[in-house]
């Protein structure tokens, strides 16, 4: 099925029982055909906190939790995040024995949907807590050229600057828009790179240039991920968009050249 015969961007009524069939898949394999040949853009994960988790216990007293959920970029499909938001809302007046017994629930049916093994963690509402950015911030700088799309030629190493390492930069100032609803997406992406030294400001021009573009944030990031890495050649390379809540749902793609790279998720303010 394609996104258009989902539930996005349609009126919906929020379901009072349990619904794992409303769960909509989407599959990874045509926004990747243009960056197959990538193979990282399938090492990494889509970590999603889940603000709005509610079931019942044994006694029918509602519970309450935080989740994040892992789903590894092997899968064969990504999950829609409103059909995922109205499952969570189908859970709230189910009665579970046990908070194992919810999470082994949950774990099934969005593996199911995911074709992957997907992973639900539960914290308490005022466990999960905030954390700061760490790398080099790039938002002051001032980019020699702007663009509305995204256009991998103004990535650009330092010309003046030949020197290899190792950086882990961050924007702010990502923004892009659903595809289907043409809602704009808020984020911040950490780009860490080992190699010729790149350009800070040509990452920040292209980071910019999402603004007017419609992607998925999954989408989004391995895009960012295979520019990066076919335009500037690193020897290793992690894209991670930490993007902000909406619908109670955050998405946090990551996507990683060496699996060592893989970073703890975080949540930032803005979530």
């Amino acid at each position: 099925m394609s996104v258009e015969q989902s539930l996005l961007g349609k009126d919906t009524n929020y379901p009072t029982e349990y619904q794992p069939d409303v769960l909509f898949p989407i599959s990874r394999a045509p926004a990747r055909e243009n960056y197959a040949h990538v193979d990282a853009i399938q090492q990494g994960k889509d970590w999603w906190h889940v603000f709005e988790i509610s079931w019942l216990n044994a006694v029918g007293i509602p519970q309450v939790a935080i989740g994040r959920i892992a789903l590894p970029a092997s899968s064969l499909n990504l999950i829609e995040s409103k059909s995922l938001k109205l499952y969570f809302n189908s859970l709230n007046f189910t009665t579970f024995n046990s908070k194992d017994a919810f999470i082994q629930t949950v774990e099934q049916d969005l593996s199911r949907v995911a074709e992957a093994e997907v992973t639900l963690e539960l914290f308490q509402v005022d466990e999960l807590e905030v954390s700061k950015p760490e790398g080099i911030s790039i938002d002051d700088l001032v980019p020699e050229r702007l663009e509305n799309h995204p256009n991998a030629n103004l990535l650009a190493l330092d010309l003046e600057n030949s020197q290899e390492g190792e950086i882990q930069l961050y924007s702010h100032l990502l923004r892009s828009n659903c595809p289907v609803t043409g809602q704009p997406d808020w984020g911040t992406v950490f780009i860490r790179y080992q190699g010729k030294k790149p350009c800070y400001k040509s990452i920040l021009a292209y980071i910019i240039s999402y603004r007017q573009h419609n992607g998925f944030h999954e989408q989004c990031v391995e895009q960012m991920f295979a520019d990066i890495w076919q335009q500037l050649k690193p020897e290793k390379l992690m894209v991670y968009a930490t993007y902000t809540r909406r619908g109670g749902l955050d998405i946090n793609p990551c996507r990683v050249s060496d699996l060592t790279w893989m970073p703890r998720p975080i949540r930032l303010a803005r979530q």
